[in-house]
């Protein structure tokens, strides 16, 4: 077989024209290419730099888009349609939740079988609005509160409860998951104040965050045995932790944070004064190693694999937000306390008028020495009842006027503004209140609550029955609105001597008894 050969094109070849001299003329798109410059150094880096970003853009993009997949937030339906007003200013309120449930991971972690979600600690944290202070209550799980009305998981909402463990709001329902918007809705029964993100973390979220960090400096102020951690034991066993500093991280971290027995009196309150210097070391640590992304992204990726949110907060991008808020913040101005207590049998009473004045302070964005922060002070305005979004929907009142100055009928009027119900107004047995009264029967303590926000100054009083009365004083006829009662100028001793800082010895402090 022979070689086919190609058909010769007929067309005569294009040959570029020829120059005098005879070389060859240069077609125009090569004049034109032989015309361009090089492309330059600085364009080229330009380019290059582009480049990095985008692909940086979209490296961080999918880091988010996984973070945000971690997630959990629980349902925003279950928080209360009788909640405190907005936070003002920059000023903002987290709620904390440690929560021991056995379930998933948990179990190689609790040493329990438990499925139920249990609330093992809990925080209130206030941001001030400057951004350079914060102050964290601890509320002991076993402090007698009312607990409000909470959505269960078959869709009703549950009874009012009063005298209550405060930690049993987490647990109505009986879910893996606990129920974070109870715990929410009775903190802020507690407080009067709003709380505008709740964050629940697991046993093996706390533990993989401590991991992230490299471990957290910790101090015992003694030798800790097999029986400290596990009451059950018939003999000490092994010793586990020596006494002083150490680093801890992982389950030792967990340990550390739960350990009750071997120190002090053994009770929670003593566990929650090693939980402060926890937290605190924590902070410390992070701000050491810098609010970067370098940091925060692997803290964030082991904690939002165990992380239940607030719907405000169910994105990577919010959660880092929020983190990257407390970078001014020095260590000194952040404090620790738990909430003035006592001890009630078994079980935690507060101590009025000690909580009231707590309260009242973060309300008004003042530190525990009772100074006002720099933005707080420019934006303060004197705050009225009527802008609180009190809701008086379902609950009936009777007014009755206790001065000599006709009262009860402007004291309905309010009270029908807020969509109460007021079933008459009359005189009172005496006309010499000083002070406004609201008295409340069996059941409805916490409607009581609810009136009493538009009456700062009043005192609850239980009475027999199940009816709710409101008999006004000379400190609502010296007024034609209700202010909100001023924080004191300073926190008595007897609560801010037990407050910690961030930058305390982290061996001060640590046992209770």
């Amino acid at each position: 077989m022979t070689a086919e050969h190609p058909t010769p094109d007929p067309r005569p070849a294009r040959t570029a024209p020829i120059t005098r001299g005879g070389a060859r003329r240069k077609r125009p798109a090569e004049r034109a290419r032989g015309r361009r410059k090089p492309r330059s150094r600085k364009k080229l880096l330009l380019a290059a730099t582009a480049a990095v970003v985008v692909l940086a853009v979209a490296a961080t993009g999918t880091v988010y888009l996984r973070l945000s997949g971690n997630i959990n937030t629980f349902d925003g339906q279950g928080l209360s349609h009788h909640r405190p007003q907005q936070t003002p200013g920059n000023a903002q309120n987290v709620l904390l939740i440690g929560s021991d449930s056995r379930s998933g991971d948990n179990a190689k972690l609790g040493g329990g079988t438990d499925p139920v979600g249990r609330s093992d600690t809990t925080i209130l944290l206030h941001l001030y609005a400057d951004h350079r202070h914060a102050v964290g209550v601890s509320i002991p799980r076993d402090s007698l509160v009312d607990i409000p009305p909470c959505l269960l998981p078959d869709g009703t909402w549950s009874q009012p409860r009063t005298n209550a463990m405060f930690n049993s709001a987490f647990t109505l329902g009986s879910t893996a998951t606990g129920n974070p918007a109870c715990t929410q809705n009775t903190v802020e029964t507690l407080t009067g104040l709003r709380i505008d993100h709740t964050i629940v973390v697991n046993f093996a979220g706390f533990a993989a965050m401590t991991q992230a960090v490299g471990g957290v400096p910790v101090c015992l102020p003694k030798d800790i045995y097999q029986k400290d951690l596990s009451p059950s034991r018939t003999t000490q066993g092994k010793l586990i932790y020596r006494k002083g500093e150490q680093k801890v991280s992982g389950k030792a971290a967990l340990d550390y944070v739960r350990l009750r027995h071997g120190i002090g009196d053994g009770s929670d309150i003593g566990r929650t004064k090693r939980q402060q210097a926890f937290i605190s070391s924590l902070i410390g640590q992070v701000k050491n190693q810098g609010f970067s992304p370098t940091t925060l992204l692997p803290l964030a990726n082991a904690a939002t694999k165990s992380l239940t949110v607030d719907p405000g907060l169910g994105s990577a991008g919010k959660l880092l937000s929020f983190a990257t808020s407390l970078k001014n913040i020095d260590l000194a101005n952040i404090q620790f306390l738990t909430v003035p207590w006592k001890y009630s049998g078994a079980r935690i009473a507060l101590v009025h008028p000690d909580v009231d004045n707590l309260w009242a302070t973060l309300k008004e964005d003042r530190t525990l020495d009772g100074k006002a922060t720099t933005k707080q002070t420019k934006k303060k305005s004197t705050p009225t009842a009527t802008a609180s979004p009190v809701n008086g929907a379902g609950i009936t009142v009777a007014v009755y006027n206790g001065t000599t100055t006709g009262l009860a009928a402007r004291a309905a009027d309010l009270l029908r503004a807020h969509r109460f119900t007021v079933t008459g107004t009359a005189t009172a047995s005496t006309q010499n209140h000083a002070t406004t009264v609201v008295q409340y029967g069996t059941g409805l303590a916490i409607h009581a609550k609810t009136l009493a926000r538009l009456f700062p100054h009043a005192q609850l009083q239980p009475i027999t029955g199940a009816r709710i009365n409101l008999i006004t004083g000379q400190d609502y006829a010296s007024t034609t609105t209700s202010p909100t009662p001023a924080a004191p100028a300073t926190m008595p001793s007897t609560v801010t001597k037990q407050a910690r800082s961030a930058d305390d010895n982290i061996c001060s402090n640590l046992s209770y008894g």
